[in-house]
């Protein structure tokens, strides 16, 4: 049976994976309207919490990564911290981060798309479920190829976009004369309880970042390379997240509910521009692209894992013979992506980005929390707990719990607040899931268990 292509890839292609998956131009471009709509003024610290938060999980994440390499990453190093049940249910929960990311960001591909259209004088002449359809056919096309390529593509594409929001941002802020913004140093009119709601679709912003962890098993010295891709991606998305948080609040003269109703912040900036508008739509295009392809290429390798170790269908383990790839898994996360947006096509794509991606949220802040708890375990198992490990350890479990706090108190308007609970159920089923497999099949659970104990003993 063929397996996944070992040692293929290098740093610069593992963080441009991470990176692709980030889409740093998601935020600038639309995004931040989201956050704005709620934190006002107090957006840019939005960010600067996030960041912080992020840098601690990615240390943890990065404690994990440089003990066990493994396609599932997540699955793995929950299960060889906690046990096998808490693993599965974090590998499931990615399962719903990943395609619900790709969703988030196949919508927001075809909203730019739809812009750049209509930018070129042929407006509302592509139904969106025709650029649904179009976007999922393109990213299955790219995932399926070897993984090198979909990496340098993703890294390459966010170079070209970001250095577009940079242009723009640099323009903005040159317009109000390099001035500070008073009202945002002073958080004029914002609230903690507004900052709280808001972290959670700000968070939304970063993840992906530890996507380089699900390369594990493909990528060159992956013990010292992916534990640095994860803790520089947040740094760097972190700092562009800031800087334009900031700028374009100030590019809309502070009028942050302006700004949480617009559908193109940057477009909106740029003003009469014409040559600006349309490459400000093609920078955010071609990084929502990215970002989808990435989650899609995350997604298909935590499946992939599961599949080989039999907590869903064994094809799902199946490796394309030619490009080494999990086909079987890409298929499922593609089709997956294209039915659910599709099903929602009446719908604007702000408000599929915002439903989309505060489910994913949730679903990467409780595998954060898992690998928050797990990594000072592990390291304990080993004999290689330190003072550091476990105050990051402590400290990333408490800032992922409040995000969760926070995004159920104060409660907020329908229907983000149905969507922790719907994302319970999910859990729900795949615990319901997990316990008729270990009642059908508990070799399943022993195999793990056999093959966990190996991977730690390749590791020490």
């Amino acid at each position: 049976m063929p397996e996944l292509r070992t040692d293929s890839l290098s740093f610069l292609e593992a963080i441009g994976q991470s990176v692709a998956n980030v889409s740093p131009t998601l935020t600038p471009a639309i995004a931040v309207a989201v956050v704005a709509a709620t934190a006002g003024t107090a957006s840019w610290l939005v960010y600067v919490l996030a960041t912080i938060a992020l840098v601690v999980v990615g240390y943890n994440i990065g404690k994990l990564a440089g003990k066990i390499s493994a396609a599932g990453s997540f699955f793995i190093y929950v299960s060889r911290g906690l046990g096998p049940t808490t693993g599965m249910l974090a590998g499931w929960a990615m399962l719903a981060a990943y395609v619900f990311t790709a969703m988030a960001l196949t919508a927001a591909t075809a909203l730019f798309l739809q812009s750049l259209i209509t930018a070129f004088g042929f407006p509302g002449i592509v139904p969106s479920y025709i650029l649904y359809f179009v976007i999922s056919a393109l990213v299955y096309v790219f995932a399926i190829r070897d993984i090198r390529f979909s990496s340098r593509l993703g890294l390459g594409l966010e170079v070209v976009s970001v250095a577009i929001i940079a242009v723009v941002c640099f323009l903005s802020w040159k317009h109000h004369g390099f001035a500070l913004d008073v009202k945002q140093a002073r958080l004029q009119g914002a609230s903690f309880g507004a900052v709280a709601q808001s972290i959670v679709f700000g968070i939304f912003s970063y993840v992906g970042f530890e996507s380089a962890a699900t390369l594990g098993k493909e990528t060159r010295n992956p013990k010292k390379v992916i534990p640095r891709a994860v803790i520089l991606t947040p740094i760097l998305a972190g700092t562009v997240f800031i800087v334009t948080t900031y700028l374009i609040v100030q590019g809309f003269n502070d009028d942050t509910a302006k700004l949480g109703a617009s559908t193109g912040p940057l477009s909106e900036i740029v003003g009469k521009s014409a040559a600006l508008t349309i490459l400000v739509y093609i920078g955010a295009m071609v990084s929502c692209f990215a970002c989808a392809l990435a989650s899609i290429n995350s997604f298909s390798r935590i499946l992939f894992s599961l599949g080989r170790y039999q907590f869903v269908h064994h094809t799902m383990g199946i490796v394309h013979e030619r490009h080494r790839t999990p086909h079987v898994a890409v298929t499922i996360g593609v089709v997956i992506n294209f039915v659910a947006c599709a099903a929602f096509y009446k719908h604007s794509e702000t408000d599929l980005l915002g439903w989309f991606g505060t489910v994913a949220s949730f679903g990467f802040i409780v595998v954060y929390l898992m690998c928050s708890i797990a990594a000072p375990v592990l390291l304990r198992k080993t004999g290689d707990g330190t003072p550091m490990v476990y105050v990051m350890g402590g400290i990333g479990s408490i800032l992922m719990v409040l995000s969760l706090v926070g995004s159920v108190y104060p409660v907020p308007a329908a229907p983000y607040d149905y969507l922790p609970y719907g994302f319970a159920a999910y859990m729900l089923v795949g615990g319901i899931w997990f316990v008729m497999l270990k009642n059908r099949s508990p070799q399943v659970l022993l195999g793990i268990e056999h093959d966990l104990e190996g991977v730690m003993l390749g590791a020490k």
